[in-house]
């Protein structure tokens, strides 16, 4: 038996809200299609992004309630983590968090060992970015 990595699903309040926000971070993110609550997202890595919507996740499991966290809040269960290329581009998408929507969680700086920062996307997912060079 092999287990594989497929795709990173997040819950989402407005598909619409958070495609600008993961647009703002430089993701290809296609505009929500109105008949269909579900955005897919290819990345470079071959993993994909998924933003769905609760009444998408309810429909799996029908007992899911979403928790009262919201982005800023300090209860959390997972950290989706992006790479980039450099220090500047982790500061510039710390910088532009609020104006996306977003919110500031961690301000940039070696906060294990490469530099990186964390933010919340609007629905409280927190995301880490680290600067990690391709060619490292």
């Amino acid at each position: 038996m092999s287990i594989r990595f497929g795709m990173v699903v997040l819950y989402v309040r407005d598909l619409a809200r958070s495609a600008t926000f993961y647009r703002a971070l430089g993701l290809d993110v296609p505009d929500p299609n109105p008949d269909r609550p579900v955005i897919s997202c290819r990345l470079a890595e071959g993993v994909t992004l998924l933003l769905t919507t609760d009444e998408t996740a309810r429909r799996l499991d029908p007992s899911r309630e979403r928790s009262a966290a919201a982005a800023g809040d300090d209860e959390y269960q997972q950290v989706t983590e992006f790479f980039v290329d450099d220090d500047a581009t982790v500061d510039a998408l710390w910088a532009g968090a609020p104006a996306a929507g977003g919110v500031q969680r961690r301000v940039p700086g070696h906060l294990l060992q490469p530099y990186a920062t964390m933010i919340d996307d609007p629905d409280g997912n927190v995301l880490l970015i680290t600067s990690e060079p391709r060619s490292a």
